[in-house]
């Protein structure tokens, strides 16, 4: 029985380390297409909400032949809490981070989301669901400094950003909490390419109404532009918040919120191997300190496992 149990937590870790690698990589190609080719992000969202949420649909139709896709619908109950989870979960953290990019840049997008574990420590403890741990106060800790050093080089002044970038990376944050913890009643009872599936489809055909996907001008679009959209779609959103939610059926959300830390890390990566960026000591630093927080929470865990 330990065995699977550990079994199952070891596949919990390797499908949010996955999850948020590829979200922190979409987020450095995303303002690619933001700054070299002026996408704009309401269609962006749209888009790539609809494609990846009618490819996970069809993913789970192949591989689940005689099971309904609809089964979600069939009570009122899950249907107003899957259209609830799809408007303010899923829509809300790919428009806000994603505008929270466009009008900042996508380091301080990633810091300010990476408040989503303090939110998700805040909600348990004051519904007194979960007390503060000393456990906890380490991980947040460790998350908090290292991303802070690992995104600003420990400068306070290379976050000189406009206030609405500030406050759509805020609330992006609020909505990774909302996302994380809304979601897991859903996982309970469906599959989660049912839930974010559906979430994707919801929340695109929401924002289609003030930016529909087919008003768009592809003469401009390179070959360039059309490999980095669908990696956006594919990878940036399909895996990304699949593996992500379904790490939920492993692990608590605070330990899924915590070890997506690893976003950060990954966009960093990218952006000093493919965009060039200068990557300082304190950097360097903050890295370290977000692998000793994964490290501690994935050993700590295990032992109370």
């Amino acid at each position: 029985m330990n065995q699977i149990i550990q079994n199952k937590r070891t596949l919990g870790f390797l499908l949010v380390i996955l999850g948020a690698s590829f979200w922190g990589i979409g987020g450095a190609v995303a303002q690619r297409l933001f700054q070299q080719d002026n996408l704009e992000v309401g269609w962006l969202v749209s888009s790539r909400l609809l494609l990846a949420g009618l490819l996970l649909i069809a993913i789970y139709k192949m591989t689940h032949r005689h099971e309904s896709i609809f089964v979600i619908w069939r009570t009122k109950q899950n249907a107003f809490r899957q259209i609830l989870f799809s408007l303010l979960g899923m829509l809300a953290v790919q428009y806000t981070y994603m505008m929270s990019i466009a009008i900042g840049n996508s380091a301080v997008a990633t810091l300010l989301q990476y408040l989503a574990p303090l939110f998700i420590m805040a909600y348990y403890f004051l519904t007194r669901q979960s007390p503060l741990t000393k456990q906890d106060g380490i991980a947040v800790s460790l998350t908090l400094v290292g991303t802070f050093l690992l995104l600003t080089n420990g400068s306070f002044s290379t976050l000189s950003v406009p206030l609405m970038a500030v406050l759509w990376g805020i609330l992006s944050g609020l909505s990774v909490a909302f996302y994380t913890i809304y979601a897991v009643p859903l996982l309970r009872q469906f599959h989660s390419l049912l839930v974010v599936g559906w979430s994707m489809i919801i929340g695109g055909i929401v924002m289609s109404i003030a930016h529909p996907p087919w008003a768009i001008d592809l003469s401009d679009w390179t070959f360039s532009t059309i490999a980095y959209f669908l990696f956006i779609v594919i990878f940036g959103t399909m895996l990304a918040f699949w593996f992500y939610i379904a790490s939920l059926h492993y692990l608590s959300p605070k330990e899924s919120s915590l070890l997506g830390s690893l976003e950060p890390l990954m966009a960093v990566i990218t952006s000093v191997w493919w965009l060039k960026i200068a990557f300082g000591g304190y950097q360097f630093i903050g890295t370290l300190l977000i692998l000793l927080m994964i490290l501690y929470l994935t050993v700590f865990q295990k032992k109370q496992a």
